[in-house]
């Protein structure tokens, strides 16, 4: 698996089309990423263009607009931190003019015009025919790295024209399946009709529907062999969430602000994923719209982009700040980017917080007991544990002020499965409370020792309820944003101030005796620090930890804590979760069909097997 620290290159496409074209320009293909962050949705192809390492991610299926592009942005960043420069590549639909004579395969890049950047933000309400629109504004810069390696692209192709062409035609020799949805097609289908002639027929082509009249088609000069095909233009490039299918708004657009090209995911990502957005014309824009140039364009805009990539220095990019690093200089922004949609007005407000979450979660790197928690709800058959949860003993423990309780019993009689049943009931019961737990596990290194415990309550503590989590960003932010790790020692008084801090807790720790650092003080010894979390009044913490009768924790536990407080687990018990249990696996077990018809040889299984259990 690949380590996502090592990329520098975040390329995002809308579309599948696009996705393919991309993944098809990479010089090497990695194999995918050894982590990514917990709630990252994204699908990620790995891979390397010149010297650099790059993430290709792609929206979900079906979704479109700037609030899709954001989430997918946010997420790449959480699971790949060391992105400094973003690529929007794809298709979009051109705006044609006398002054840029656009056509179907050429290639938009957005670039600075007039002191304002290179994608605008537009807004039409409705795009319809005839209806006028409101402008919003334009978004922030490309970053200056690839704003210089388009000035020399620029000089290069001046000179020596480019090898697009030839770059996708061998992509399409190396891959023959492709050449279908991707090659160019008939240059006669590329129509570039009056902006008054509407295609009115849904269900039919343009061919068929508007046909080749001259008196309905914009007369264009046929471009020579001296001509660059495709031709690239740069400048402004419109985005929105609404897809444009309007030849006079369109027109308008393209006069006022020198609009070239049309898209709906670029004002979602300029001001918090700075990116140069490249864009295939697949389209005009109007409502002449068809899929057939979709493919080819994806893999114009796709080379293009591999040929700006080689042009930048290694150093040159690891001279570049994280892009995640940008984003908080340009907060202030945000908010009046995203006002198209209630959606991306949420996601602009939530941004900073996602990304801070996944720093802080990087550097504290928790182990997560969900994972014990789901296999032992797994492996519990319905209905045990009742014995416990409908006890005086629990309903004392889970009312009481700062009480606590040990179960203990021996391997194998069912401490972790009854525990997981005692956090399952907690999270019904008080789902608006906070309840943390922790197992420690033989079986897992990262959940042996008091410091990871420590990390995943805090973590837990920290994602559930935020406001009490002041103590934890002070320390963050001690240790130079994730450039030093926290010693135990300060990860336990942060925890101790995460408390104070809180009304009411409900701890669970489940198989202490598989904890390797049990002796030693509050900032070492888990058996002094459960003493030290219960030793202030002002705690109102319910805490509960099942183990083995070892001879540490007995002594421990008997010394400081009443007879009320500790639980034998004994056959007495448990004995009917035991009865219950070899009841159905003797009447369900495949194994032991042949005697499913046969009452009397089965409850002799049962009573022998009962008998042997003996507690366990």
């Amino acid at each position: 698996m690949s380590d996502s620290r090592n990329y520098t290159v975040g390329w995002i496409c809308a579309l599948e089309t696009e996705y393919v074209a991309a993944q098809s320009f990479l010089d090497e293909e990695h194999k995918g990423p050894e982590y990514v962050s917990p709630h990252d949705n994204n699908d990620y192809t790995l891979g390397k263009i010149g010297k650099h390492n790059v993430v290709i991610a792609v929206l979900p299926d079906g979704e479109y607009g700037t609030s899709s592009a954001a989430s997918v942005a946010r997420d790449m960043l959480h699971s790949f931190p060391n992105v400094r420069i973003g690529l929007m590549v794809g298709i979009g639909g051109g705006a044609p003019s006398s002054k840029h004579d656009i056509r179907l395969g050429d290639i938009v890049v957005s670039a600075p015009r007039h002191g304002e950047s290179g994608v605008f933000q537009y807004d039409f309400g409705k795009t319809i025919q005839n209806q006028s629109f409101q402008p919003t504004g334009f978004l922030n810069q490309t970053p200056m790295v690839l704003r210089t390696a388009i000035n020399g692209i620029k000089a290069e192709h001046k000179r020596k024209g480019h090898q697009i062409e030839q770059a996708i035609n061998g992509v399409l020799q190396e891959s023959p399946r492709l050449r279908r949805d991707y090659k160019r097609p008939d240059m006669n289908s590329d129509r570039l009709y009056l902006s008054e002639f509407v295609h009115t027929k849904e269900e039919e082509t343009c061919a068929v529907a508007c046909g080749d009249n001259p008196s309905s088609l914009v007369p264009r000069i046929k471009r020579t062999e001296s001509d660059d095909n495709p031709a690239i233009f740069y400048g402004t490039i419109a985005s929105s969430n609404q897809l444009m299918k309007d030849a006079v708004a369109r027109d308008s657009l393209a006069k006022e602000k020198e609009v070239l090209c049309f898209e709906m995911e670029a004002a979602g990502l300029m001001n918090h994923f700075p990116c140069l957005v490249i864009r295939g014309i697949c389209d005009y824009a109007d409502s002449h719209k068809n899929k057939e140039w979709q493919g080819y364009a994806a893999m114009a805009a796709a080379a293009y982009a591999k040929n700006l990539l080689c042009r930048i220095p290694l150093n040159k990019m690891e001279a570049e700040k994280k892009l995640c690093d940008v984003i908080s200089s340009v907060k202030n922004s945000l908010d009046e980017v995203y006002t198209a949609t209630q959606d991306t007005k949420a996601t602009v407000q939530n941004l900073d917080l996602e990304q801070k979450r996944g720093k802080v979660e990087y550097w504290l790197s928790p182990p997560d007991p969900s994972t014990n928690f789901n296999k032992a709800l797994q492996q519990r058959h319905k209905g045990s544990g009742l014995w416990f949860l409908q006890s005086d003993n629990f309903i004392k423990w889970r009312t009481q002020p700062s009480s606590f309780l040990w179960l203990h019993g021996i391997p194998g009689c069912g401490k972790t499965i009854l525990s997981s049943t005692i956090i399952e009931q907690l999270g019904t019961m008080l789902p608006s409370q906070t309840i943390l737990y922790f197992y420690f596990d033989f079986n897992d290194t990262a959940k042996q020792t008091l410091d990871k415990m420590i990390r995943s309550l805090i973590y837990q503590f920290y994602h559930n309820d935020e406001k009490d989590s002041q103590p934890l960003y002070s320390l963050f932010s001690s240790c130079k944003d994730r450039q030093r790790q926290p010693t135990t020692e300060e990860l336990c008084n942060v925890f101790f101030e995460m408390l104070n801090r809180i009304e009411e807790i409900w701890i669970v720790l489940d198989a202490l005796d598989e904890c390797s650092t049990r002796r030693g003080p509050a900032i070492n010894g888990v058996l002094s620090w459960i003493r030290e979390i219960l030793n202030t009044e002002q705690r109102n913490v319910h805490l509960l930890v099942t183990s083995r009768p070892e001879q540490d924790i007995e002594s421990e536990i008997t010394q400081h804590y009443q007879k009320d407080d500790i639980i034998a687990i004994k056959s007495g018990l448990i004995s009917d979760d035991i009865r219950a249990y070899i009841h159905a696996r003797v009447r369900e077990n495949p194994g032991l069909k042949r005697w499913w018809s046969h009452v009397e040889v089965q409850n002799e299984i049962e009573l022998r097997l009962i008998e042997k259990a003996d507690g366990m």
